[in-house]
């Protein structure tokens, strides 16, 4: 089996920037339309830039290798590559790949038959820094490496390499001749980054020589000191540097965690992060109370934060406490109380802080999508998972993540492109828009109906209708009975247990401790339903016995006496057993006397409010159609290994990043899984198992059209594909905030583009006649 390998996520966290100086040419360039969100950036013309100077730009984790091609790369290792070595083709403002002229003179396909020939002809000042010329002996050793042939060389993808045939240099030096043994569409996505030889050109080179040094690079920054204990990649000027010089002495990429950047920002210790919705919502507060003469925040202490929620009561109360008589609670209380007023002061200090502060937006190149499984369990009939995507309103959904940051809520009407990108179109055609009358009927196409007889154990997967409990009154914890396990439209423990008796055992499959972010009130479950049920079938039970009482009686009110005979024609008949109601699912879909539930997991880290978020939108959406969700919050570092990738879920939301190259890159995660010899199934990045061969088929095709506006149409036909098979439904593109320190220039929120490392710094002061302007 070919190793068909995802292209890096680095998509996803690198924040990369504008490319303004770059723009595509040729036929199709209005394919695709406008990018759905534009780029904020502060661009900026180099002249107004002035040179010299450092930028500290947060990033997630240092990398643990700087070898893009292995499997441990990560955004980090991609935005490090992307400074200091060649990238021969760039993403402009719309997520287009076009040729670098850093590097590229020219670069085109020069035969097709009876073989494809591409021919690139390389920037004649071009050179590593050890002042060799990048030339044709890096293309074979980068493909020698990557082909797949020699498995001493740990490689991550080798995607299109194993295309290749021959590598050859052309009529001069500048010039390298790359012929295929089969088409390839995607010729562009090679060599992007170029490695020199040296770490190319032997497994040892390759496996450990990059892993945490780049010796040799040919970038407008070189690679400086990587410093694991302050958490820093220094990237310097590059001197040999043939193109217009870098503005910055030195980039310095420093790892902070997202949820801490605020304080960073705050210190001093960044200049650029990319933050989320709790951190600009800081910095949106801060602006909004400098910018108040008079009102809450305003010269004092902040109407939020943490000294906002103490109430005058609870302030009194902490008073008397620490000066009360009891001197070992007013000793504990004092040291609270010291301990508060330290965290109010230190808030209200970064919030002066922030205030300078300024938060650009866009959307990041990924979308978030609603993935369903569809190996087993009822989402493995494709009309159950077609019913559930019309009941969802993604209009809405978008609205839900995007609206209150003034960002534009547009659905993601592709799976492979998004908008701008030359491959997008808006095939969700093909599945349906929200009709709940649609969904309706599909459920009962596949024999999902309302009102169905349940003759499963109480409770099991049951789901009478009852108020929703307000979790942030229920403890959290190990043997709490709330640990990180939400059930919509549930009210019974596991087995059909009441709740208070399965709230007393521990769950299996729920998040561990301190995995679950807080109460969450409308997907917490109702918690006297069991209690209800359990007291009107005591009723029922006492009226019974109250009948058969009644029937017992010889009609004169005697009872009968202790030791008469008993006269079997005299003696009353045995009552007939009490007649057990018939259960139904009522308003919530059942067949085959089992109620319609599915599981839903979502992550419960800090930075995930947002998702789970929609997720609790998702579970009411369905709800209305009838269908129960069971939403299980887990530990982020379980939720992708233990739950998506392993197949342990019914329902999840996660996001894929864009690609410029769909037909190579988004092969794999939609590929028809296909069984091993073990009976297991290999998904290869397809985890929600939903494939066809004609979806396969299609890919086949593109990737080896060479007609690029042929080769875009089969990979719309093949999204269409994808979208009637309804395995994953896209929702909306993330969000991409960057807090951004006064005066950079052209950085920000990069949107779809690629990053022109050169051209970042910090603007010049103002001279008096721009003041006069």
């Amino acid at each position: 089996m070919s190793q068909r390998r995802r292209r890096s996520l680095a998509l996803l966290t690198s924040g990369v920037l504008a490319l303004p100086l770059l723009t595509g040419c040729g036929a199709g360039d209005e394919e695709g339309g406008q990018a759905a969100a534009g780029q904020d950036i502060a661009t900026t013309t180099r002249d107004k830039v002035a040179d010299g100077g450092v930028l500290r730009w947060a990033v997630d984790t240092l990398p643990d290798t700087l070898n893009t091609f292995q499997a441990d790369a990560d955004a980090t290792t991609n935005r490090i590559a992307g400074a200091v070595l060649p990238q021969l083709f760039v993403l402009d403002a719309k997520g287009r790949p076009v040729a670098n002229p850093d590097y590229l003179e020219k670069a085109e396909v020069i035969e097709r038959e009876p073989k494809q020939v591409v021919q690139y002809k390389l920037n004649q000042k071009a050179v590593w820094s050890d002042g060799r010329e990048i030339g044709a002996a890096d293309f074979v050793a980068q493909w020698r490496a990557l082909n797949g042939k020699d498995s001493a060389y740990w490689t991550a993808r080798n995607a299109g390499y194993e295309r290749i045939e021959k590598i050859e240099k052309g009529k001069t030096d500048l010039e390298v001749r790359v012929t295929f043994n089969k088409p390839y569409a995607d010729w562009r996505s090679l060599f992007t980054p170029l490695y020199p030889k040296q770490v190319t050109g032997t497994p040892d080179a390759f496996n450990e020589g990059a892993r945490g040094a780049l010796k040799i690079t040919a970038g407008p920054f070189g690679l400086g000191a990587i410093d694991k204990k302050t958490g820093t990649a220094a990237l310097t000027r590059n001197a040999r540097w043939w193109g217009r010089p870098a503005k910055l002495d030195t980039l310095v990429l420093t790892a902070v965690p997202r949820a801490e950047r605020p304080a960073a920002l705050a210190a001093g210790k960044l200049d650029l992060a990319e933050i989320d919705r709790a951190g600009a919502d800081r910095i949106a507060l801060a602006r909004r109370d400098a910018a108040a003469k008079k009102g809450p925040g305003a010269g004092g202490a902040p109407a939020h934060g943490p000294g906002a929620a103490l109430t005058p009561a609870q302030a009194t109360l902490s008073w008397a406490t620490a000066f009360g008589a009891d001197e070992e609670k007013a000793a504990a209380e004092t040291e609270s109380r010291q301990k508060h007023l330290a965290s109010v002061k230190r808030y209200a200090d970064e919030q002066a802080a922030l205030k300078a502060f300024t938060v650009r937006k866009s959307l990041e190149p990924a979308y978030t999508q609603l993935a369903m499984n569809g190996a087993s369990g009822p989402l493995a009939d494709e009309r159950v998972r077609r019913a559930v995507a019309r009941a969802l309103d993604r209009k809405a959904l978008a609205e839900i993540v995007l609206k209150p940051l003034g960002l534009p809520a547009s659905p993601v009407g592709s799976h492979l492109a998004l908008a701008g990108q030359r491959a997008y179109a808006d095939n969700s055609d093909a599945l349906g828009g929200q009709d709940t009358h649609a969904a309706q009927a599909l459920f009962a196409d596949a024999g999902w109906r309302k009102g169905g007889k349940i003759t499963e154990p109480a409770g099991a997967k049951a789901g009478p209708e009852s108020a929703p409990q307000d979790d942030s009154k229920t403890p959290s914890g190990p043997g709490t009975g709330n640990d990180g396990l939400y059930i919509v439209g549930q009210d019974d423990g596991a087995n059909g247990e009441p709740r208070s008796a399965a709230a007393d055992r521990p769950k299996s499959g729920t998040a561990p401790a301190g995995a679950q972010d807080g109460p969450s009130p409308v997907l917490a479950p109702a918690p006297f339903g069991a209690g209800q049920r359990a007291s009107l079938l005591a009723q029922a039970a006492h009226a019974a016995r109250a009948a058969r009482a009644a029937a017992a009686d010889d009609g004169k009110g005697v009872p009968a006496r202790e030791g008469d005979a008993a006269d079997p024609a005299k003696a009353s008949p045995a009552p007939a057993p009490a007649k057990q109601p018939v259960r139904t699912s009522g308003n919530m879909l059942a067949k085959d006397g089992k109620a319609l539930s599915l599981r839903f997991v979502l992550p419960a880290g800090p930075g995930s409010e947002s998702l789970r978020t929609v997720g609790e939108r998702i579970a009411g959406m369905l709800r209305k159609v009838g269908v129960n969700t069971e939403t299980i919050k887990v530990a982020d570092d379980s939720f992708f290994k233990d739950h998506i990738a392993s197949g342990q879920y019914d329902l999840a939301l996660y996001s894929w990043p864009a690609t410029a190259y769909p037909a190579t890159d988004a092969r794999p995660i939609f590929a028809k899984p296909e069984p091993a010899a073990d009976g297991s199934l290999l998904v290869e990045q397809n985890y929600t198992r939903v494939g066809t061969d004609h979806i396969d088929q299609l890919f086949d095709q593109a990737v080896g059209e060479l007609d690029e506006e042929q080769s875009r149409e089969l990979m719309r036909k093949a999204d269409a594909r994808i979208w009637a098979a309804a395995g994953s439904i896209p929702l909306f593109q993330r969000p991409e905030l960057v807090a951004v320190k006064p005066g950079l220039a052209n950085a920000g929120a990069f949107g779809l583009g690629a990053p022109r490392y050169q051209d970042i710094g910090w603007k010049k002061a103002p001279t008096a006649k721009d003041k006069k302007k």
